[in-house]
């Protein structure tokens, strides 16, 4: 889905009038230009999560693949790109998608943190609230919520002011060596094999029943599908390690070694990522045992660390399982949330 600056009509309510001014000197809103705006608001967003330790790196291709698959966001209307004296400093999106309890709404926004100041986050803040209560009043009644991820004093104070309120805290570890792990057998009775394409199915159906009872899970669709088997990045299956249990599979991890991003920051860093091990098979060390077989595949690629994010209050205990594989935490963003209506 592609949509251009020339193509879309004028819409009413929140796209006319934060296209049309802005509180802050040099600031002009304007509509989306596909497929011209991708590399710079990809450049924008790996800006913003370096500055603010956040774990996620895109490539421009997987840049463009998201915004070509985006769901529940219509970008003529929910995508907002923000101009500072003519350049192209940041972009504004609002969506939503449905959790178990409630109709979660995303206000995300993206600014150069060269000019990220509290009155510039605070308006972008105000334009994607505007943009969200316009889309939830137009859904059936029902729990409705405002969340989105953040770190920073001034992201977080501009969130606070807006009624928002830290839900929850995520971290981001590095283990600074990739040796072996001691003391990380295999359970009896399992085995790690070779992923296979005729596997890929149970696999997927495998991981999203291990995180369906996590904070925040919602069911996969199409666009989360297409991600788990074509992401180009993390869908390079000789770095993951699966265990089965005969015809079962018991849990996994999905490592995956992003160029781009170590190249920027100077690192040889391997993601030791979606570790996940299904209910009949947790408390048995099988999340410490693929975790150490992970090691030497990414050793072998010439990389010299390891790197993971987890969910502080995940209620398996998985911080204190990466701990104690060596990781240390070394940053940490949490989840704002407000609610818009209640149940």
């Amino acid at each position: 889905m592609t949509q251009t600056s020339s193509s879309v009509p004028d819409a009413a309510g929140v796209l006319a009038s934060s296209l049309s001014t802005s509180s802050i000197p040099g600031v002009t809103y304007r509509r989306f230009d596909a497929p011209a705006d991708y590399a710079r608001m990809n450049e924008i967003a790996n800006e913003v999560r370096i500055a603010e330790g956040d774990p996620l790196y895109t490539s421009d291709e997987q840049f463009e693949w998201f915004y070509e698959r985006v769901e529940n966001c219509d970008l003529s209307t929910d995508l907002f790109l923000v101009e500072l004296d003519g350049r192209l400093v940041g972009y504004v999106r609002a969506g939503w998608r449905d959790e178990p309890e409630a109709r979660l709404y995303e206000p995300i926004v993206f600014v150069d943190p060269g000019v990220a100041t509290l009155p510039m986050l605070a308006e972008l803040y105000a334009v994607a609230d505007r943009r969200i209560g316009e889309l939830a009043a137009g859904h059936p009644p029902g729990p409705k919520v405002a969340r989105m991820s953040a770190s920073g004093a001034a992201r977080e104070a501009a969130l606070v002011a807006r009624g928002y309120t830290a839900v929850r805290d995520f971290y981001t570890m590095v283990r600074p060596t990739l040796d072996d792990l001691p003391d990380a057998p295999l359970p009896a009775g399992l085995e790690i094999r070779e992923v296979r394409p005729d596997q890929m199915d149970a696999i997927f159906r495998a991981e999203v029943e291990s995180f369906r009872d996590h904070w925040g899970f919602a069911e996969p669709g199409e666009r989360e599908r297409d991600e788990f088997f074509n992401d180009p990045v993390q869908s390079d299956t000789s770095l993951w390690r699966v265990a089965w249990d005969g015809p079962d599979v018991a849990g996994m991890v999905r490592s995956y070694i992003h160029p781009e991003q170590n190249e920027r920051l100077g690192v040889k860093r391997g993601w030791v990522e979606h570790i996940s091990v299904r209910r009949p098979w947790r408390r048995r060390g099988l999340a410490r045992a693929l975790i150490a077989a992970s090691f030497p595949l990414l050793r072998e690629r010439g990389m010299t660390e390891g790197a993971l994010g987890v969910d502080g209050q995940n209620e398996t205990g998985a911080l204190r399982v990466y701990e104690r594989c060596g990781f240390e935490v070394v940053s940490r963003s949490s989840e704002y949330s407000r609610t818009l209506e209640p149940e």
